[in-house]
């Protein structure tokens, strides 16, 4: 790695306890739920105010403000000093991906909330405990021309930061099996698959009226998408760090044959990460197309019973129990 991913390698030790490993999946999740959104209100958003789609709309806009500021949280009070951490807002170093990271988060975090006040305007103007909010609302919707570009510049954003979260870990040179550029496209594939399985949940507790077997369906090929990229990307990662030879080398094969995080990695990682949303997702679809294909056999049976009773009651014939055979 170049001098542009930071100054990490003058550590000799790096330690980062639990609040950093739950910021970096939470930060991974509020992208991917921000980008969900945005890519079902771009291709499948509907007019009706209880359509199908937005509910994920709601999901996604709910989700990724929340989820941020909890890992931003988990950020500052992971800090010796916590009341510092302004001097990352104000003491910019772009040779850094941190800081770097850093400034999309600045941006992001406030776009993230404006995006959520844009969405549940009408829900902030009927409830009086949020009425301080409508006069931003208001001033929100004045700009209505320009919701465009603002949802292209948070999608550019959310991108900057799923992927912001794998450059972080691959500038850390100490370690090989993160010193590699693969991990921004897995952490933003990852962030991307928690955003949609984030967003169903949401969708399904708390906006339940507004869902229905095609949004489902939609949200599981978007994710079955992002899994199966995953999957090539995690063997050219161990392919690539197995022909670099050296401390690359023995890390790939610690990390799929020692005892510990040989587990870890087939458990958790392919197993309880990749195999298990698989089998999930084909088994939600199957199940689906098996409803679909019962309930077109339970229309085909009634409308030939239909048919069949119309006949007689049109021509007189006694039909004597039978049931007219119709080509459907």
């Amino acid at each position: 790695m170049n001098n542009m991913w930071g100054d990490m390698s003058q550590y000799s030790e790096i330690y980062w306890p639990w609040p950093i490993a739950i910021y970096l999946f939470l930060a991974g999740l509020s992208a991917g739920a921000t980008m969900v959104a945005l890519l079902v209100k771009w291709n499948r958003h509907e007019s009706e105010q209880n359509s199908i789609w937005d509910a994920m709309i709601r999901a996604g806009a709910i989700t990724a403000p929340i989820t941020i500021c909890a890992g931003l949280l988990l950020l500052i009070f992971d800090l010796g000093k916590p009341l510092t951490f302004y001097l990352l807002l104000i003491k910019f170093n772009f040779g850094s991906v941190m800081s770097l990271g850093v400034a999309a988060l600045l941006i992001y975090v406030p776009l993230s909330f404006v995006f959520a006040l844009c969405v549940f305007g009408e829900e902030i103007c009927k409830f009086k405990l949020l009425a301080f909010l409508r006069p931003i609302v208001n001033l929100l919707s004045s700009f209505a021309k320009a919701s465009k570009l603002f949802e292209r510049v948070l999608f550019i954003l959310a991108l900057c930061v799923g992927a912001y979260t794998g450059f972080l870990l691959s500038a850390v040179m100490k370690i090989p099996l993160w010193n590699t550029p693969v991990l921004p496209i897995l952490f933003l594939l990852s962030g991307f698959s928690s955003g949609i399985a984030a967003s169903i949940l949401v969708g399904l507790l708390f906006f339940k009226g507004s869902l229905n077997k095609d949004s489902i369906k939609y949200l599981l090929v978007l994710d079955l998408r992002a899994i199966l990229f995953e999957i090539p990307l995690l063997f050219i990662l161990f392919v690539g760090m197995y022909f670099e030879g050296g401390t690359s080398a023995l890390a790939a094969q610690q990390a799929l044959t020692h005892e510990v995080y040989g587990k870890i990695f087939w458990i958790g990682v392919l197993g309880t990460g990749l195999i298990a949303p698989i089998i999930i997702a084909f088994t939600a679809l199957k199940n689906r197309l098996q409803a679909c294909v019962y309930s077109f056999k339970f229309f085909r049976r009634a409308l030939r019973r239909h048919s069949a009773s119309l006949l007689h009651r049109i021509c007189g014939a006694n039909l004597h129990g039978s049931v007219v055979s119709l080509p459907i």
